[in-house]
């Protein structure tokens, strides 16, 4: 599995970011190694669609999951088309997000 999080900085001790389409940083992450590569958010400094954007360019990562705190519907649409799945309303760091949420997935797999 791949994650992505949104993202204010490089790190896995950087904050989530609270805007999909409007962060710094994607991390790309295998939660099982934590091993991960910070991706620069290109759209983010783009006048209009930059929502749409940085779906298309993590959808082109193929990551299976984004941990985040909004994406807007345009951004939504993109990443629903690709198959990912979208949890919204993340907050605190990435790698705490990324604990929880494995942390979750566990436990709803052994139920």
């Amino acid at each position: 599995m791949k994650i992505c999080v949104s993202s204010t900085g490089e790190t896995l001790e950087s904050e989530v970011d609270d805007e999909f389409g409007m962060c710094e940083y994607f991390i790309v992450i295998d939660p099982n190694t934590m091993e991960y590569k910070a991706l620069l958010n290109e759209a983010s400094h783009s006048p209009t669609g930059t929502g749409a954007m940085a779906a298309q360019f993590v959808a082109n990562l193929g990551v299976d999951v984004v941990l985040t705190g909004f994406v807007g519907p345009h951004a939504k649409r993109i990443l629903k088309e690709a198959g990912i799945k979208i949890v919204e309303g993340v907050e605190g760091s990435v790698r705490s997000a990324i604990e929880r949420y494995v942390k979750i997935i566990k436990q709803t797999s052994n139920s």
